[in-house]
Protein backbone atom coordinates (compact mmCIF):
# COMPACT_ATOMS: atom_id res chain seq x y z
CA UNK A 1 0.00 0.00 0.00
CA UNK A 2 1.11 3.49 -1.22
CA UNK A 3 1.97 6.26 1.69
CA UNK A 4 -0.69 8.35 0.08
CA UNK A 5 -3.18 5.30 0.36
CA UNK A 6 -2.24 4.76 3.87
CA UNK A 7 -4.39 8.04 4.61
CA UNK A 8 -7.37 6.59 4.16
CA UNK A 9 -7.06 3.65 4.87
CA UNK A 10 -9.06 3.95 8.29
CA UNK A 11 -7.41 3.96 11.91
CA UNK A 12 -3.85 2.88 12.06
CA UNK A 13 -1.49 2.40 9.45
CA UNK A 14 1.90 1.19 9.71
CA UNK A 15 4.59 2.70 11.86
CA UNK A 16 1.93 5.09 13.29
CA UNK A 17 0.62 5.42 17.18
CA UNK A 18 -2.73 4.36 18.03
CA UNK A 19 -3.87 6.68 20.66
CA UNK A 20 -7.56 6.75 22.21
CA UNK A 21 -9.60 8.94 19.66
CA UNK A 22 -12.61 11.22 20.61
CA UNK A 23 -15.35 7.93 21.05
CA UNK A 24 -12.59 5.88 23.27
CA UNK A 25 -11.26 3.48 21.04
CA UNK A 26 -7.62 3.77 19.49
CA UNK A 27 -7.34 5.96 16.29
CA UNK A 28 -4.53 7.11 14.38
CA UNK A 29 -2.31 10.56 15.93
CA UNK A 30 0.73 11.57 14.50
CA UNK A 31 4.15 9.53 14.51
CA UNK A 32 6.46 10.62 16.89
CA UNK A 33 9.36 12.69 15.23
CA UNK A 34 11.88 15.07 16.52
CA UNK A 35 11.13 17.14 14.17
CA UNK A 36 8.22 18.78 15.71
CA UNK A 37 8.62 21.58 17.63
CA UNK A 38 7.82 21.73 21.51
CA UNK A 39 4.23 20.37 21.88
CA UNK A 40 2.98 20.97 18.45
CA UNK A 41 2.47 17.72 18.01
CA UNK A 42 0.73 16.64 21.04
CA UNK A 43 -1.67 19.73 20.66
CA UNK A 44 -2.28 18.69 17.11
CA UNK A 45 -3.19 15.42 18.20
CA UNK A 46 -5.40 16.77 20.82
CA UNK A 47 -7.26 18.88 18.22
CA UNK A 48 -7.85 15.67 15.87
CA UNK A 49 -9.00 13.59 19.05
CA UNK A 50 -11.25 15.96 20.13
CA UNK A 51 -13.04 16.70 16.94
CA UNK A 52 -12.60 14.00 14.58
CA UNK A 53 -14.25 10.93 13.99
CA UNK A 54 -11.78 7.76 13.83
CA UNK A 55 -12.61 5.85 10.74
CA UNK A 56 -15.38 8.23 9.15
CA UNK A 57 -14.77 9.33 5.92
CA UNK A 58 -14.38 13.56 5.78
CA UNK A 59 -16.75 15.44 3.62
CA UNK A 60 -17.96 19.22 4.98
CA UNK A 61 -21.18 18.98 3.55
CA UNK A 62 -21.71 16.10 5.79
CA UNK A 63 -20.68 18.12 8.91
CA UNK A 64 -16.93 16.86 8.73
CA UNK A 65 -14.34 19.62 10.48
CA UNK A 66 -12.52 21.17 7.44
CA UNK A 67 -8.51 21.22 6.96
CA UNK A 68 -7.11 23.81 4.66
CA UNK A 69 -3.47 23.08 3.93
CA UNK A 70 -0.76 25.68 1.79
CA UNK A 71 0.97 23.00 -0.42
CA UNK A 72 4.32 24.87 -1.53
CA UNK A 73 7.23 24.92 1.13
CA UNK A 74 4.14 23.75 3.59
CA UNK A 75 3.53 20.23 2.91
CA UNK A 76 6.84 20.52 0.32
CA UNK A 77 9.95 21.62 0.28
CA UNK A 78 9.98 24.01 -2.66
CA UNK A 79 7.86 25.19 -5.27
CA UNK A 80 6.12 23.23 -7.43
CA UNK A 81 4.76 25.92 -9.80
CA UNK A 82 8.25 26.64 -9.92
CA UNK A 83 9.54 23.48 -10.86
CA UNK A 84 6.62 22.90 -13.89
CA UNK A 85 7.33 26.24 -14.95
CA UNK A 86 11.35 25.62 -15.19
CA UNK A 87 10.63 22.77 -16.91
CA UNK A 88 8.64 24.10 -19.29
CA UNK A 89 11.24 26.68 -20.01
CA UNK A 90 13.88 24.03 -20.32
CA UNK A 91 11.76 22.04 -22.83
CA UNK A 92 10.79 24.57 -25.06
CA UNK A 93 6.74 24.48 -23.76
CA UNK A 94 6.14 28.02 -23.66
CA UNK A 95 3.56 29.59 -26.75
CA UNK A 96 4.35 32.63 -28.28
CA UNK A 97 1.29 34.55 -27.63
CA UNK A 98 -1.03 35.87 -30.10
CA UNK A 99 0.35 38.93 -32.56
CA UNK A 100 3.10 38.01 -29.99
CA UNK A 101 1.56 40.68 -27.67
CA UNK A 102 2.92 39.84 -24.30
CA UNK A 103 0.06 41.96 -22.48
CA UNK A 104 -2.63 39.49 -23.22
CA UNK A 105 -0.62 36.77 -20.76
CA UNK A 106 -1.52 38.83 -17.67
CA UNK A 107 -3.56 42.37 -17.13
CA UNK A 108 -1.10 43.11 -14.56
CA UNK A 109 2.17 42.91 -17.30
CA UNK A 110 3.94 46.18 -17.83
CA UNK A 111 4.42 47.94 -20.75
CA UNK A 112 8.23 47.73 -20.17
CA UNK A 113 7.56 44.03 -19.42
CA UNK A 114 5.78 43.35 -22.46
CA UNK A 115 8.29 45.21 -24.64
CA UNK A 116 11.12 43.17 -23.44
CA UNK A 117 9.35 39.84 -23.36
CA UNK A 118 8.64 40.45 -27.55
CA UNK A 119 11.91 41.85 -28.04
CA UNK A 120 13.63 38.82 -26.47
CA UNK A 121 11.16 36.21 -27.92
CA UNK A 122 8.88 37.84 -30.67
CA UNK A 123 10.66 36.63 -33.83
CA UNK A 124 11.58 32.84 -32.59
CA UNK A 125 7.84 31.50 -33.39
CA UNK A 126 4.87 31.84 -34.86
CA UNK A 127 1.91 32.95 -32.94
CA UNK A 128 0.29 30.32 -31.01
CA UNK A 129 3.55 28.01 -31.36
CA UNK A 130 6.12 26.64 -28.92
CA UNK A 131 9.18 29.35 -28.04
CA UNK A 132 12.52 27.21 -28.30
CA UNK A 133 13.17 28.44 -24.74
CA UNK A 134 15.23 25.12 -24.40
CA UNK A 135 18.02 26.57 -26.93
CA UNK A 136 17.23 30.34 -26.62
CA UNK A 137 19.04 31.83 -24.13
CA UNK A 138 17.33 35.19 -23.97
CA UNK A 139 14.32 34.20 -24.34
CA UNK A 140 14.57 32.01 -21.75
CA UNK A 141 16.19 34.22 -19.42
CA UNK A 142 13.63 36.83 -19.46
CA UNK A 143 10.89 34.43 -19.23
CA UNK A 144 12.70 33.68 -15.97
CA UNK A 145 13.64 37.42 -14.90
CA UNK A 146 10.03 38.26 -15.33
CA UNK A 147 8.52 35.01 -13.45
CA UNK A 148 11.31 34.72 -10.60
CA UNK A 149 12.32 38.37 -9.71
CA UNK A 150 8.86 40.25 -11.01
CA UNK A 151 10.80 42.50 -13.00
CA UNK A 152 12.90 42.58 -16.49
CA UNK A 153 16.67 41.82 -17.15
CA UNK A 154 16.97 45.82 -16.83
CA UNK A 155 15.22 45.82 -13.51
CA UNK A 156 11.91 47.61 -14.53
CA UNK A 157 9.04 46.11 -12.38
CA UNK A 158 6.84 43.43 -14.53
CA UNK A 159 3.28 43.94 -12.63
CA UNK A 160 1.58 46.67 -11.49
CA UNK A 161 -1.43 47.86 -10.70
CA UNK A 162 -2.84 44.94 -8.65
CA UNK A 163 -4.35 44.21 -5.31
CA UNK A 164 -1.18 43.18 -2.91
CA UNK A 165 -4.11 41.52 -0.10
CA UNK A 166 -5.55 39.51 -3.41
CA UNK A 167 -2.72 38.45 -5.84
CA UNK A 168 0.07 37.45 -6.51
CA UNK A 169 0.76 38.06 -10.72
CA UNK A 170 3.92 35.94 -10.78
CA UNK A 171 2.80 33.00 -9.58
CA UNK A 172 -0.45 33.31 -12.07
CA UNK A 173 1.54 33.70 -14.97
CA UNK A 174 2.84 29.96 -14.16
CA UNK A 175 -0.55 29.25 -14.62
CA UNK A 176 -1.57 31.89 -17.31
CA UNK A 177 1.34 30.82 -19.78
CA UNK A 178 0.02 27.23 -20.20
CA UNK A 179 -2.37 29.02 -22.69
CA UNK A 180 -2.83 26.56 -25.43
CA UNK A 181 -2.13 23.07 -23.98
CA UNK A 182 -4.76 21.01 -23.07
CA UNK A 183 -5.10 19.59 -19.29
CA UNK A 184 -3.73 16.06 -20.40
CA UNK A 185 -0.88 18.17 -21.69
CA UNK A 186 -0.28 20.43 -18.42
CA UNK A 187 -0.79 16.97 -16.54
CA UNK A 188 1.74 15.02 -18.33
CA UNK A 189 4.27 18.34 -18.00
CA UNK A 190 3.57 18.54 -14.57
CA UNK A 191 4.38 14.71 -14.19
CA UNK A 192 7.64 15.00 -15.98
CA UNK A 193 8.60 17.72 -13.49
CA UNK A 194 7.43 16.23 -10.04
CA UNK A 195 8.91 12.57 -11.28
CA UNK A 196 12.69 15.47 -12.02
CA UNK A 197 12.58 17.07 -9.22
CA UNK A 198 12.48 14.09 -6.99
CA UNK A 199 14.76 12.69 -8.74
CA UNK A 200 17.30 15.30 -8.02
CA UNK A 201 19.52 15.42 -5.37
CA UNK A 202 18.29 17.73 -2.65
CA UNK A 203 20.31 21.11 -2.89
CA UNK A 204 20.87 20.12 -6.59
CA UNK A 205 20.53 23.24 -8.90
CA UNK A 206 19.29 23.55 -12.69
CA UNK A 207 20.35 25.68 -15.52
CA UNK A 208 17.58 27.38 -17.34
CA UNK A 209 18.03 29.60 -19.69
CA UNK A 210 21.84 31.41 -18.01
CA UNK A 211 20.56 31.12 -15.10
CA UNK A 212 20.72 28.35 -12.22
CA UNK A 213 17.73 27.57 -10.38
CA UNK A 214 16.34 24.80 -7.86
CA UNK A 215 15.92 21.79 -9.32
CA UNK A 216 14.73 19.64 -6.09
CA UNK A 217 11.00 18.93 -4.68
CA UNK A 218 10.65 16.48 -1.28
CA UNK A 219 7.42 15.95 0.26
CA UNK A 220 7.74 16.42 4.19
CA UNK A 221 7.20 13.11 5.76
CA UNK A 222 5.10 14.80 8.65
CA UNK A 223 2.70 16.68 6.56
CA UNK A 224 2.40 13.53 4.81
CA UNK A 225 1.39 11.96 8.27
CA UNK A 226 -0.50 14.88 9.09
CA UNK A 227 -2.67 14.93 5.65
CA UNK A 228 -3.14 11.03 6.31
CA UNK A 229 -4.06 11.39 10.07
CA UNK A 230 -6.66 14.00 9.88
CA UNK A 231 -8.37 11.64 6.90
CA UNK A 232 -8.28 8.67 9.31
CA UNK A 233 -10.13 10.57 11.46
CA UNK A 234 -12.96 12.11 9.29
CA UNK A 235 -11.17 15.87 8.43
CA UNK A 236 -12.12 16.99 5.02
CA UNK A 237 -8.17 18.11 3.73
CA UNK A 238 -7.98 20.40 1.11
CA UNK A 239 -5.40 22.27 -0.36
CA UNK A 240 -5.36 25.83 -1.23
CA UNK A 241 -2.10 27.02 -3.00
CA UNK A 242 -1.09 29.53 -5.25
CA UNK A 243 0.38 27.29 -7.81
CA UNK A 244 -1.65 26.22 -11.52
CA UNK A 245 -4.42 23.66 -10.18
CA UNK A 246 -3.66 21.02 -12.42
CA UNK A 247 -0.39 21.02 -11.01
CA UNK A 248 -0.55 20.47 -7.56
CA UNK A 249 -3.23 18.28 -8.22
CA UNK A 250 -0.77 15.84 -9.80
CA UNK A 251 1.38 16.23 -6.67
CA UNK A 252 -1.68 15.99 -3.99
CA UNK A 253 -2.46 12.53 -5.39
CA UNK A 254 0.52 11.13 -4.09
CA UNK A 255 -1.23 11.74 -0.37
CA UNK A 256 -4.22 10.50 -1.35
CA UNK A 257 -6.05 13.94 -1.90
CA UNK A 258 -8.71 13.85 -4.68
CA UNK A 259 -8.63 16.33 -7.36
CA UNK A 260 -11.73 18.10 -6.13
CA UNK A 261 -10.57 18.12 -3.07
CA UNK A 262 -7.24 20.54 -4.15
CA UNK A 263 -7.80 24.44 -4.83
CA UNK A 264 -4.96 26.00 -7.01
CA UNK A 265 -4.93 28.77 -9.94
CA UNK A 266 -7.73 28.42 -12.25
CA UNK A 267 -7.81 29.62 -16.03
CA UNK A 268 -10.65 29.47 -18.55
CA UNK A 269 -10.89 27.26 -21.53
CA UNK A 270 -11.54 27.86 -25.34
CA UNK A 271 -13.07 24.34 -25.59
CA UNK A 272 -10.29 22.14 -24.47
CA UNK A 273 -7.44 24.58 -24.33
CA UNK A 274 -6.54 26.22 -21.62
CA UNK A 275 -6.30 30.01 -21.95
CA UNK A 276 -4.31 32.72 -20.01
CA UNK A 277 -7.97 34.43 -18.86
CA UNK A 278 -8.36 33.61 -14.66
CA UNK A 279 -11.45 32.35 -13.43
CA UNK A 280 -13.60 34.75 -11.12
CA UNK A 281 -14.00 34.27 -7.62
CA UNK A 282 -16.12 37.25 -5.31
CA UNK A 283 -16.61 38.30 -8.66
CA UNK A 284 -13.19 39.32 -9.57
CA UNK A 285 -9.92 38.05 -11.60
CA UNK A 286 -9.07 36.19 -8.70
CA UNK A 287 -6.37 33.59 -7.62
CA UNK A 288 -5.97 31.91 -4.45
CA UNK A 289 -3.51 33.97 -2.50
CA UNK A 290 -4.15 35.37 1.37
CA UNK A 291 -7.71 37.21 1.08
CA UNK A 292 -8.29 35.65 -2.82
CA UNK A 293 -7.34 31.98 -0.86
CA UNK A 294 -10.72 32.51 1.36
CA UNK A 295 -12.35 33.93 -1.47
CA UNK A 296 -11.84 30.73 -3.20
CA UNK A 297 -12.43 28.36 0.12
CA UNK A 298 -15.82 30.52 0.88
CA UNK A 299 -16.73 30.23 -2.44
CA UNK A 300 -15.85 26.50 -3.40
CA UNK A 301 -16.32 25.32 0.10
CA UNK A 302 -18.99 26.95 2.12
CA UNK A 303 -21.26 28.07 -1.51
CA UNK A 304 -20.66 31.99 -0.63
CA UNK A 305 -21.06 33.64 -4.14
CA UNK A 306 -20.10 37.56 -5.13
CA UNK A 307 -17.83 39.59 -3.01
CA UNK A 308 -19.11 38.17 0.02
CA UNK A 309 -16.79 35.20 -0.64
CA UNK A 310 -13.92 37.87 0.55
CA UNK A 311 -16.04 38.54 4.12
CA UNK A 312 -15.15 36.10 6.85
CA UNK A 313 -17.84 33.50 8.06
CA UNK A 314 -18.99 32.45 11.15
CA UNK A 315 -16.90 29.86 12.96
CA UNK A 316 -19.23 27.29 12.56
CA UNK A 317 -18.65 27.74 8.43
CA UNK A 318 -14.60 28.79 8.77
CA UNK A 319 -11.97 26.01 8.60
CA UNK A 320 -11.23 23.80 12.31
CA UNK A 321 -7.22 23.59 10.80
CA UNK A 322 -4.92 25.59 8.80
CA UNK A 323 -1.39 25.48 7.75
CA UNK A 324 1.16 27.44 5.63
CA UNK A 325 4.04 29.36 5.29
CA UNK A 326 4.17 32.59 3.88
CA UNK A 327 2.11 35.64 3.88
CA UNK A 328 -0.12 34.65 0.98
CA UNK A 329 -1.83 32.36 3.97
CA UNK A 330 -2.44 34.62 6.69
CA UNK A 331 -6.09 35.29 5.67
CA UNK A 332 -6.84 31.25 5.86
CA UNK A 333 -4.85 30.76 8.23
CA UNK A 334 -6.22 33.44 10.58
CA UNK A 335 -9.85 31.95 9.78
CA UNK A 336 -9.19 28.35 11.36
CA UNK A 337 -11.25 28.26 14.58
CA UNK A 338 -8.91 25.55 16.01
CA UNK A 339 -5.65 25.36 15.44
CA UNK A 340 -2.99 27.31 12.88
CA UNK A 341 0.18 25.67 11.80
CA UNK A 342 2.74 27.91 10.83
CA UNK A 343 6.33 26.55 8.82
CA UNK A 344 8.72 29.12 9.98
CA UNK A 345 10.02 30.79 6.53
CA UNK A 346 10.72 34.08 7.90
CA UNK A 347 7.31 35.84 6.46
CA UNK A 348 7.08 39.13 8.22
CA UNK A 349 2.87 39.60 8.49
CA UNK A 350 2.55 35.89 9.23
CA UNK A 351 5.16 35.35 11.76
CA UNK A 352 4.09 38.52 13.43
CA UNK A 353 0.78 36.83 13.90
CA UNK A 354 1.49 33.72 15.14
CA UNK A 355 4.35 35.03 17.51
CA UNK A 356 1.77 36.87 19.30
CA UNK A 357 -0.29 34.53 19.08
CA UNK A 358 -3.63 36.72 20.80
CA UNK A 359 -6.12 33.94 21.16
CA UNK A 360 -3.45 30.87 21.61
CA UNK A 361 -4.35 28.79 18.53
CA UNK A 362 -1.18 29.73 16.73
CA UNK A 363 1.71 26.83 16.53
CA UNK A 364 5.18 27.90 14.60
CA UNK A 365 7.64 24.93 13.69
CA UNK A 366 10.84 24.67 12.06
CA UNK A 367 11.03 23.46 8.30
CA UNK A 368 11.31 20.04 8.59
CA UNK A 369 13.91 19.90 5.64
CA UNK A 370 17.14 23.05 5.90
CA UNK A 371 15.16 24.94 8.12
CA UNK A 372 15.70 28.51 8.16
CA UNK A 373 18.05 30.30 10.60
CA UNK A 374 17.44 32.94 13.01
CA UNK A 375 15.51 36.27 11.59
CA UNK A 376 16.18 39.65 12.52
CA UNK A 377 13.44 41.11 14.43
CA UNK A 378 9.86 41.37 12.95
CA UNK A 379 9.20 45.04 12.39
CA UNK A 380 5.39 44.09 13.66
CA UNK A 381 4.41 47.43 15.48
CA UNK A 382 5.59 49.65 11.96
CA UNK A 383 5.81 46.73 8.59
CA UNK A 384 3.59 43.68 9.91
CA UNK A 385 0.66 44.59 7.66
CA UNK A 386 0.60 44.25 3.51
CA UNK A 387 -1.32 47.23 1.98
CA UNK A 388 -3.44 46.22 -0.91
CA UNK A 389 -1.51 49.11 -2.63
CA UNK A 390 1.94 47.28 -1.65
CA UNK A 391 3.15 49.42 1.31
CA UNK A 392 3.55 48.10 4.58
CA UNK A 393 1.32 49.33 7.80
CA UNK A 394 1.16 48.75 11.35
CA UNK A 395 -0.09 45.06 12.13
CA UNK A 396 -3.32 44.99 14.00
CA UNK A 397 -5.54 42.99 16.06
CA UNK A 398 -8.88 42.53 16.09
CA UNK A 399 -9.50 45.23 18.70
CA UNK A 400 -7.70 48.00 16.91
CA UNK A 401 -4.14 47.02 19.03
CA UNK A 402 -0.68 47.54 17.93
CA UNK A 403 1.29 44.13 17.45
CA UNK A 404 4.74 44.65 18.71
CA UNK A 405 7.57 43.52 17.03
CA UNK A 406 8.36 39.93 17.62
CA UNK A 407 11.56 37.93 18.35
CA UNK A 408 11.92 35.22 16.11
CA UNK A 409 12.05 32.48 18.35
CA UNK A 410 11.10 28.91 17.02
CA UNK A 411 13.89 28.07 13.97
Amino acid sequence: MSAGMLGLAGCGGAGHHQGVGAHGTGCRTLAADPAWYGDNRNRINEMISRLGTCGKSGAVANGAPLALLDWDNTTVRNDVGNATFFWMVRNSKVRQPAAADWTITSPYLTPSAAAALADACGGLAAPGQPLPTGADTPCADDLVSVYTNGETRAGAPAFAGYNHRRFKPVDAWAAQLLAGWTDADVTGFAEAARQQSLDAPEGAEQTVGSTRQTAWVRYYPQMRDLVGTLQANGFDVRIVSASPEPVVRVWAADLGIAADRVMGVVTEHDGDVLTSRLALCGGEPSMPYNEGKRCRVNEQVFGVQGAAAFDELPAPRRPAFGAGDSNGDVTFITDATALRLVINRNQIELMCRAYDDSDGRWLVNPMFIDPLGVSPPYPCATQGFDEPDGDHAPLRRPDGSVVGDQQDRVH
